[in-house]
């Protein structure tokens, strides 16, 4: 506003931000302008008034920097278009360029008028002006490059007011702020000199380090210089104006000044000590002069007829290239004036620093590069080569300059191609490719130059070729000069063998021919090389050569070339590892005996390849009985194992022990017991026995740890015929025999509760889970849970009606700890129970078939009758207690006496026959009037039965000889125990209830239970007895 206050307000013309500016209302401002660009972090506002001040704040409302004097009222301001420039016009009648900062660059133009508009062309350098008379004016910016380069160091000017100082091999940048225009930039070693419109800056580096870029202010010339060229050294700068060199001191004072006979077209500091630099000045006439800051005479290098445009001097000052106003690169030699050579198509032109043969020069678009007096090697490249060092060529392309790697390669070959081999190396040095690398070793090692080569070689790190270049070193040290042997070994080395075996040849050492030829396994040329028939060396031949085909899978041929050369080993190896049985037997019988090395593994990889009759072939030509029995073991060939223990009883413990453990690992338990008694490894038996069934019980196979146990018992009672282990024994077999009556009917339990259907009826679980409950020892067995007895008991009492003792086992299980699954179900039977009446179906009530009393469901007992504590006899299916009676031999009588009255034929009383005739006659009679009475009437058997009524004792049934000659044979069961164990004996009251006993196990079941077994499992249930097994 007028009054010098700013005000930003949004679309709808709210006021967001007040700016209270101090001049107030003699500021008032005349112009504004957003800065356009997008880089900066905030929006920046520009403002001009008439304060003759021009300001910059944030949208904030913040000062950004203080306030420009100006000198004039200002009418416009305006912005280009990405914001790095603003534009000033108005009473002053000109148009002048500013930095986005508010510093003045210059003017644009003059007018006649006040300027009262201007503006730049959007994305360019035009501006347009208008003034107060009417004039429309139209301005082009031309932006020239200010820069300066010294070997790896490159500073130009960005921005106008900002010098950038740039390391062309390591990429480093740093910026040096001097909100002046810069005018001329001037940069040697750890010197910088700065231009600006009223002064000189001159910077020095911190340290002396190579790659410092920390630029301080050493020197400043507070004075206005006019001049085309700016040069610096280590303590003078040096003005060019025209045809005149001036030469000042840092502190502003001229020391020296040359006049030249025509314009300086250019000039270049070519180093020297400090203070008595060189400088190499071009000029219009064609003149070229070497300067010396310390002498105020100028040296003619030479005079060309054209005009110089760009001029370089070699690292050792010794040659010149010239580039004309004619695009013509020119080289002279300084000291003759010659000129070397010439090429065209040049605009700018550069030697390398660190090679004397080499330069470098653009134009047309390419980069030509040449060595020596080489053609020149060209390459496509946008810009001006301004520097050349090593490998990397410094090039200038519009406003920017960059570092170019340029391999070396083409030079480097063009040496080569002329066997300078150390000045390829040179080229070398500046930056090849590996592969140019190995290719100028590989030519300096075949032109016998070994300290070239060795260099190379280290360069690509080949170990191979050092330690060829070594040792021809070693050699070169002890005497030899033989360069056709030197140069054979290079020859082999690379592969060029045909040309090593000549050169080998006619140096006089064929044997290292015939070595190498052997090596390479090219056996035909090696034979040419052989001696007057030697046979080591032709064994060697044939061995080697069987390796070859060995390496390259020929692996037949190999076999056959080692037997030919007697090495049966590695031709045995070879048939093994491939499987070849035929080859081997045949190496075998042709073998003789004595050879047992080579036999022995014959015989290894026969019985490997499952060839035992061959294995077995071959030990026999041994004579070793030991092996050949141990291959009968591992093979499992039994039969011929013990036909050999026969003949060699020594062998027996090697034999029997194996086969025992192998019929234990395949469940065939009886021949195992066997063989380990066979071997006298009883204990073993038993171990492997106990193993298998403390697996079972832990996996919970409890039918099968019911079978291990009664093997373990029967091995106990085998073992129990030794008189000094019989009581011991014994006792394990009782221990284990009843452990495998538990296993067995808890396996029945396990499933019911653990699977979701159940094989067996209601009535046989409550049969079992009774058995067990009045079985169990105090210390359960393991594996064997209280819980799921009594939880199956209770279940299965409550559905048979057995109340009462569904109702004790739930209080037993309140006592138990309860698996979480179970939980649920027991409490609900615990509550369910207590509605049903406290007795239980006499129909379940167990009957003792010796004295006819029926015995409660929970017998505190166990499995005796209350009465007369006869002991119940259960069937090993069912659990129902069977219609038997155990009876006991009287003293004296014999089991083969008790066996031969049994089976003795007793005449019936006549009456009987006649009862027998009257049935035949009368049948419906004698369906009514049964005999059997009759005969129980008269049975001695009966009145054995008989015991003193109220006793605690068991008295068992003692039976006479007319006792036992009374019996049938088809009522008594016997049990045939091994000894040192008696026979039981046992009477079935119910003749016409067929019972069967298992010959193995002595197990009884109800015949048709037991038959239905046999047909679902193939075998016996309980002992796993086939049925088509002899009994014993």
């Amino acid at each position: 506003m007028f009054n010098g206050i700013i005000s930003i307000r949004n679309k709808n013309g709210e006021e967001k931000v007040k700016i209270e500016r101090p001049g107030g209302s003699l500021s008032p401002i005349w112009s504004i302008c957003w800065n356009p660009s997008r880089e900066e972090r905030n929006d920046i506002l520009a403002v001009a008034d008439w304060g003759q001040k021009v300001s910059f704040y944030q949208l904030s409302g913040k000062q950004i920097g203080k306030d420009r004097a100006l000198n004039f009222d200002p009418c416009c301001i305006s912005y280009f278009t990405k914001g790095e420039y603003i534009l000033l016009g108005g009473s002053d009648k000109q148009v002048s360029l500013f930095t986005k900062d508010g510093v003045r660059l210059g003017t644009v133009g003059e007018q006649n008028s006040w300027v009262w508009t201007c503006q730049a062309k959007p994305d360019s350098n035009y501006v347009v002006v208008g003034c107060q008379d009417g004039t429309i004016s139209f301005y082009q910016l031309i932006f020239s490059t200010v820069h300066g380069l010294y070997k790896d160091r490159y500073a130009y000017r960005d921005s106008m007011t900002d010098v950038i100082v740039q390391h062309l091999i390591t990429e480093q940048k740093v910026r040096i702020k001097c909100k002046e225009l810069v005018k001329k930039i001037a940069i040697y070693r750890n010197r910088l000199a700065i231009q600006l419109p009223e002064k000189i800056l001159i910077y020095e580096l911190y340290s002396e380090d190579l790659s410092d870029m920390h630029y301080r202010v050493k020197e400043k010339i507070i004075k206005k210089f006019e001049c085309n060229l700016l040069v610096v050294c280590a303590n003078h700068i040096i003005l060019c104006q025209e045809k005149r060199l001036q030469c000042l001191s840092f502190s502003g004072v001229k020391e020296r000044e040359w006049q030249m006979e025509s314009l300086i077209r250019y000039i270049k500091v070519i180093g020297g000590p400090p203070g008595r630099e060189g400088l190499l000045v071009g000029l219009k006439n064609g003149q070229i002069l070497k300067i010396f800051v310390d002498n105020l005479f100028a040296i003619v290098l030479l005079k060309q007829a054209t005009a110089v445009r760009c001029l370089d001097m070699s690292a050792s000052r010794k040659k010149l290239a010239v580039v004309d106003e004619n695009d013509t690169c020119l080289v002279y030699d300084i000291d003759t004036k010659e000129l070397l050579f010439q090429e065209p198509n040049a605009n700018s032109v550069a030697w390398n620093t660190q090679c004397e043969d080499m330069l470098c020069f653009s134009g047309g678009g390419y980069l030509n590069i040449k060595a020596s007096t080489f053609p020149v090697h060209r390459q496509k490249l946008q810009g001006f080569v301004v520097g050349y060092n090593g490998s990397k060529i410094f090039c200038l392309h519009v406003f920017s300059i960059s570092a170019v790697e340029v391999p070396q390669s083409a030079p480097m070959y063009q040496y080569l191609d002329r066997k300078l081999f150390k000045e390829a190396y040179q080229i070398a040095c500046l930056g090849v490719t590996d592969t140019d690398w190995r290719e100028l070793a590989m030519e300096a090692l075949e032109g016998l130059d070994f300290e070239t080569a060795k260099k190379a070689f280290i360069r690509v790190q080949d170990l191979r070729y050092l330690e060829l270049i070594s040792s021809i070193e070693e050699r070169k040290k002890r005497g030899e000069t033989n360069n056709d042997l030197f140069l054979a070994d290079v020859f082999s080395y690379q592969g060029k063998f045909h040309e090593a075996a000549k050169l080998y040849k006619r140096s006089g050492h064929e044997n290292l021919a015939l070595e190498m030829y052997t090596d390479l396994c090219m056996f035909e040329y090696a034979k040419d090389f052989l001696g007057s028939g030697d046979p080591k060396e032709t064994k060697m031949l044939i061995t080697k050569q069987a390796d070859w085909a060995r390496n390259i899978k020929e692996p037949k041929a190999a076999v056959e070339m080692y037997i030919s050369a007697g090495e049966h080993v590695k031709a045995i190896e070879i048939c093994g590892d491939h499987g070849w049985v035929d080859m081997l037997i045949d190496i075998a019988r042709k073998l003789d005996k004595a050879e047992r090395e080579p036999l022995l593994l014959c015989a290894t990889y026969l019985k490997k390849l499952d060839s035992p009759g061959y294995a077995a072939e071959t030990y026999l030509k041994m004579g070793d009985l030991k092996s050949l029995v141990q291959l009968h073991v591992e093979t499992q060939r039994w039969d011929e194992a013990f036909a050999l223990g026969e003949k060699h009883p020594e062998f027996k413990d090697d034999i029997y022990m194996p086969y025992a453990q192998w019929l234990a690992e395949n469940d065939r338990f009886e021949e195992a017991q066997k063989a380990f008694h066979k071997a006298g490894r009883q204990r073993e038996a038993v171990q492997v026995l106990e193993q298998l069934t403390n697996n079972a019980v832990a996996e919970s196979r409890f039918n099968d740890a019911a079978y291990y146990y009664w093997m373990l018992s029967m091995q106990c009672l085998d073992i129990a015929q030794d008189p000094a282990q019989k009581d011991t024994m014994l006792g394990k077999f009782y221990h284990f025999q009843r452990l495998a009556e538990l296993y067995h009917g808890y396996h029945a339990i396990h499933r019911h509760t653990e699977d979701p259907f159940s094989v067996h009826r209601p009535e046989t679980l409550f049969n079992i889970s009774r058995f067990l409950l009045h079985s169990l020892p105090k210390d359960t067995p393991s594996g064997i849970s209280k819980v799921k007895i009594l939880f199956t008991l209770a279940k299965q009492s409550k559905a048979l009606g057995a109340y009462r003792l569904a109702r004790h086992a739930y209080d037993k299980l309140r006592g138990l700890y309860i698996p979480a699954r179970f939980q649920k179900s027991i409490e609900l039977g615990t509550l369910t129970i207590r509605a049903k009446p406290f007795h239980d179906s006499e129909e379940l009530v167990p009957l003792c078939y010796r004295c006819s009393t029926n015995n409660p469901l929970l017998n505190n007992l166990g499995n005796v009758c209350i009465n007369c504590r006869q002991p119940f006899i259960f069937s090993a299916s069912s659990y129902d207690v069977l219609h038997l009676v155990e009876f006991y031999l009287e003293e004296g009588i014999t089991d083969e006496e008790a066996i031969s009255l049994i089976d003795l034929e007793v005449l019936r009383p006549k009456r009987d026959d006649r009862q027998l005739e009257i049935a035949n006659n009368s049948s419906q009679i004698l369906r009514l009037v049964e005999t059997k009475d009759s005969i129980g009437d008269e049975d001695p058997f009966t009145a054995k039965l008989s015991f003193e009524q109220g006793g605690s004792e068991f008295v068992p049934v003692v039976v006479s000889r007319l006792v036992l000659r009374s019996m049938s044979r088809r009522d008594v069961l016997i049990k045939r125990w091994p000894p040192p164990l008696r026979w039981q004996y046992f009477r079935s009251l119910l003749p016409d209830a067929s019972i069967t006993m298992c010959p193995s196990c002595f197990q009884m079941f109800h015949s048709e239970d037991y038959e239905l077994l046999v047909l679902q499992h193939g075998c016996c249930p309980y002992c796993r007895r086939c049925k088509d097994d002899p009994g014993p």
